[in-house]
């Protein structure tokens, strides 16, 4: 019922969106993204032992989502300069996006020696050792960040998201806040605070969720937390209100149509409707092991044990150890 690791790192993802791009001005980056790699393209082969050329065409391929060419051209621009930080920085974050934490941390640190005050390789460092839990280091990299920049936006979602991470909710509480006061547009601090209130079922919740839809009027992430947090509190009616608007938002969100499907099953107890919801949910995803369970246990209250019995087994081909599924078929023998 829960949407769970994917929805922490959209989170951070979206907070790390605006914190992480490069403080050098290019004065070409008004140009459409291909004319500036023709244009750096002509300049290599004009001068192809400049290593500045190769650093920015390898930012440029970046931009282009072309990770392999990009750290080639890093790789290049470190060949002929190996005295630049930024280049460094540039090459670990090309190694980072393209799935390799651990070439990408190495590259970093040798950023940082050569430039200790990187606040670029600062920042993505944090980034990879908060993805691998290695809080206790994130928060140290963090922290001298903020030495630099007091009020830097990006380190103080992450010092927030890292202390709900570890349960310290009141320090969590006091960085989102803190982001509030410095940045008011600041959606993602907003979303958090929903998020935090609607998992302790205050109220609170649903203003932080107004503030959120006025910020950004397609989210949903902060619409699903207080939807469950309706949905825990039996209040079905506010609950089916709010996966309806996420739904509206999105037609394909496997998770409201199944949860819908739970109220109908639990709270209303309409096993027609419920089946219905959950079929809704298993044409978004066909491998939705939950919705396959929860539709047979649905059709073996409404005395259809065919059908029970088919939606089981499915389930079972599916996740073969679904202790729920093995349960049902052994009720309906």
């Amino acid at each position: 019922m829960k949407k769970t690791g994917l929805l922490l790192l959209l989170l951070v993802a979206l907070a790390l969106g605006g914190g992480l791009v490069s403080c050098e001005h290019n004065e070409k980056n008004t140009l459409p993204v291909d004319k500036r790699l023709e244009l750096l393209d002509a300049k290599i082969k004009k001068d192809p032992k400049n290593a500045r050329l190769y650093y920015e065409r390898g930012k440029v391929l970046m931009e282009l989502h072309r990770m392999g060419t990009a750290i080639v051209d890093l790789q290049k621009a470190i060949q002929l300069d190996n005295s630049q930080a930024s280049y460094y920085t540039a090459l670990g974050d090309a190694y980072f996006s393209n799935g390799d934490a651990g070439k990408s941390y190495e590259t970093l640190q040798k950023a940082l020696k050569l430039d200790p005050t990187d606040m670029e390789a600062l920042l993505k460092m944090s980034e990879i050792t908060f993805y691998s839990k290695d809080y206790d280091r994130a928060m140290e990299t963090l922290n001298k960040v903020t030495e630099q920049d007091p009020n830097n936006k990006t380190a103080f979602f992450m010092k927030g998201f890292i202390y709900k991470e570890t349960g310290d909710t009141a320090n969590a509480v006091h960085y989102f806040r803190k982001l509030i006061d410095l940045y008011p547009d600041y959606m993602p601090a907003y979303e958090e605070m929903c998020v935090l209130y609607a998992e302790q079922h205050n109220e609170m919740a649903v203003e932080y969720l107004q503030t959120v839809l006025k910020l950004d009027s397609m989210n949903t992430n902060a619409l699903y937390a207080v939807a469950m947090m309706y949905q825990d509190m039996e209040e079905a009616d506010k609950a089916n209100e709010l996966y309806v608007k996420i739904l509206e938002r999105n037609p394909n969100d496997k998770h409201a149509w199944h949860n819908r499907g739970y109220l109908n099953l639990v709270l209303y107890e309409d096993y027609p409707a419920a089946i219905d919801f959950f079929t809704k949910a298993i044409d978004c995803d066909n491998q939705f092991v939950e919705a396959h369970v929860n539709r047979a246990f649905a059709y073996e209250l409404k005395g259809d044990k065919a059908n029970a019995t088919i939606g089981y087994k499915t389930a079972l081909q599916i996740d073969p150890n679904n202790e729920k599924a093995k349960d049902g078929l052994a009720r309906l023998k």
